[in-house]
Order: structure tokens, then sequence, then C-alpha cells
């Protein structure tokens, strides 16, 4: 019913940046918070930020004052902007999406993106 689709990422230096965004479409009535998460090999997946209808941030420690997270709710889309990027950074990043589906809103699912890789060589 709703399709995130993801665009961005690559290969950069570190130091370098990066912008990520997500476009969600399908049945939707709204979109509640959306967020970003990454997993590295070996590791779980992690939440990176995340942004409220609203307007409200939050980050995980380790990309704060480094990575910016906002939303177009027009376009029903999240963006990431990552900059001052490290090789720890280095994942596949998946966009998420709490979305109120269908002619009333009723229903909310989650949906996930397919991912995008982002390496950060040193």
């Amino acid at each position: 019913q709703v399709q995130l689709v993801e665009s961005g990422g690559g290969l950069v230096q570190a130091g370098g940046s990066l912008g990520l965004s997500c476009a969600a479409s399908g049945r939707i009535f709204s979109i509640n918070d959306m967020g970003w998460y990454r997993q590295a090999p070996g590791k779980q997946r992690e939440l990176v930020a995340f942004i409220t209808s609203g307007g409200d941030t939050n980050y995980v420690d380790s990309v704060k004052g480094r990575f910016t997270i906002s939303r177009d709710n027009a376009k029903n889309t999240v963006f990431l902007q990552m900059n001052s990027l490290k090789p720890e950074d280095t994942a596949a990043y998946y966009c998420n999406a709490n979305v109120r589906v269908g002619s009333f809103g009723y229903s909310r699912y989650d949906y996930w993106g397919q991912g995008t890789q982002v390496t950060v060589s040193s």
C-alpha cells in the first residue's frame, strides 16, 4: 500500500558530506514519525535520527552535531544530511515511516525503504 524509495548514499572520504532522501507514496492518509536507521555488517540495526510530524527531532549521540534530519510534509519526504562523515558511519541506511493509510486513516503501519549504502573511506 505504501512504498518508501530512498536515494543518495555512495562513497565519500572521511570528513566529507552526503545527503539521503526518502519519498513515500501510495495510499497515505498522513505520516507520523519518520526516521533513518543504519546497519553495519555484523551489527544490529540502530536508530540514527527521527523527526515527528511537527518537526521535533532526535539523534543518536554519535551523530549529534554532524547529521541533520528534515522532512517535507507536502512531498511525504524525509532527508538526512550527513556532514563530517567518519569511517564508523559506514553502513546501509534505511528510512522508516509510521503511516496512517487509506481513505480515513484508521490503520497505522510502519514501512521501510530498501536501504542505501553509505561508505566512508579513511
